[in-house]
């Protein structure tokens, strides 16, 4: 072969590679929208991020639902101060720099390193085995803590209300505390555990029955965490939506 003929074979097989990787890179594009295209559908104007940390999913739900208002809770006062700088460019934001619960007034929480694994409840060691990068140094720090069904009346509630609950396996105390706000969701967004990772924190099962309770039904999973020991998934975010007849 000439070297005219291998140039061209050459510039075939780039252009070819190119047009895959392109091709590629549009499907992962569209995948990726179609994961999110029921939540566009449901027309959400309010949503409540319980447990925010630095802003992660409230910038994430922003690009989602660019129009709607967010109410984004926080209870450390160092991850509240980053959720707020890294989601000021955010029209609609609304942030609380106190944890939600059943209860109100002051309460210690498990201050880790890995500040996204802090919680109310006691860590337990399989925490620490199934995810590697929690382990560290724990202090108790003391916070506010109200219920959402109080600071309700802070928020103006348009509907359709999205909520997001990841606090750590605190879920069931936010539930308890905010059932009346709760009732009004159209979505909810839900960290779920199917191993116990907090200690007297409430399982996959218990959560399903309390949520289906109030009139909610089960979709699925938006994200599913693995194990570092043998991969078995121990924690996901649930979806559960509004029942039709209720």
């Amino acid at each position: 072969m000439n070297i005219v003929k291998l140039t061209k074979a050459l510039i075939l097989k780039i252009f070819h590679f190119m047009g895959y990787e392109l091709y590629k890179i549009e499907h992962k594009i569209r995948q990726e929208k179609q994961k999110t295209l029921w939540l566009e559908n449901y027309g959400i104007k309010t949503v409540i991020d319980v447990g925010a940390n630095e802003g992660q999913f409230t910038r994430y739900i922003n690009k989602i639902l660019p129009m709607a208002t967010i109410y984004s809770f926080e209870p450390l006062p160092d991850c509240h101060k980053k959720l707020v700088a890294n989601c000021s460019s955010i029209n609609k934001f609304h942030s609380f720099n106190i944890a939600l619960g059943d209860i109100s007034g002051k309460i210690n929480i498990n201050r880790c390193n890995f500040s996204q694994s802090s919680s109310l409840l006691s860590m337990n060691k399989l925490h620490e085995d199934v995810f590697p990068f929690s382990k560290g140094i724990s202090i108790q720090e003391e916070i506010n803590i109200s219920s959402l069904d109080e600071i309700a009346d802070q928020m103006v509630l348009e509907k359709p209300i999205l909520i997001k609950l990841d606090v750590q396996g605190f879920e069931d105390k936010v539930i308890s505390g905010g059932i009346q706000t709760i009732k009004k969701a159209d979505v909810l967004i839900i960290e779920l555990s199917l191993e116990m990772l907090y200690e007297g924190q409430l399982l996959f099962d218990d959560i399903y029955k309390i949520l289906t309770n109030l009139g909610f039904k089960y979709q699925g999973n938006l994200e599913q965490m693995h194990s570092a020991v043998d991969g078995k998934v121990v924690q996901s975010d649930g979806i559960f939506v509004k029942s039709n007849n209720q």
